[in-house]
């Protein structure tokens, strides 16, 4: 049985949206070890008690990113989780995290990278006059939003999108598109070679 860590800072949308996927049965041989939040009063921690999900919170309190990314890996570890899939986590981690799940963090990031990189990518889109964009499931590294990637997903962007209608849009894209990419990872049914994730032949 696969053991999944979940680090949300909000709402956690994507965060249900794996839940879902894993009481289904879509993601197969796999349950949600933790919830993790580094804000007490995000409203997906609430979503995830109501699920019966296991929860804790992990505040910065002032704390270096390394002190807090320590405590936080002493609760994955405390809940044997092999994987971490960040939703909606807005911290940039630490080398010290990193180090200890190489290739085995998770993220979803709404844009087709390697555009748009970092905050506000649907309005960066926007502002760039792209006709498509999306969203992409990559493995988290040392660059910013810029592991390998497992899945994208390409949606229009229209000419009355404002950031709000497109981030909505995206954001149903990623709902399905997150559950398919962790899927695909926690069947191992791949290999990593330099920055290309593949099926394994």
């Amino acid at each position: 049985m696969t053991r999944l860590g979940i680090l949300i800072s909000g709402r956690g949308s994507n965060m249900l949206a794996l839940a879902e996927a894993v009481r289904s049965g879509h993601i197969a041989e796999t349950e949600i070890a933790v919830v993790i939040s580094d804000k007490p009063n995000a409203a997906g921690l609430t979503r995830a008690n109501e699920l019966g999900l296991q929860t804790q919170v992990v505040e910065r309190r002032g704390r270096t990113r390394e002190e807090h990314d320590r405590e936080t890996v002493d609760v994955l570890r405390s809940h044997q989780v092999d994987f971490v899939c960040l939703a909606g986590y807005m911290r940039v981690l630490s080398a010290y995290f990193l180090e200890e799940f190489r290739d085995c963090i998770l993220n979803i990031h709404p844009s087709l990278l390697p555009a748009f990189p970092g905050l506000n990518a649907q309005l960066q889109a926007i502002e760039h006059g792209v006709k498509f964009t999306g969203c992409t499931v990559h493995f988290v590294d040392e660059t910013l939003d810029g592991g390998p990637i497992i899945a994208q997903r390409a949606i229009p962007v229209y000419e009355d999108d404002t950031e709000e209608s497109l981030s909505a849009r995206i954001l149903e894209q990623e709902h399905q598109l997150y559950p398919e990419a962790v899927a695909f990872v926690v069947s191992g049914n791949y290999e990593l070679s330099g920055r290309r994730v593949l099926l394994k032949r």
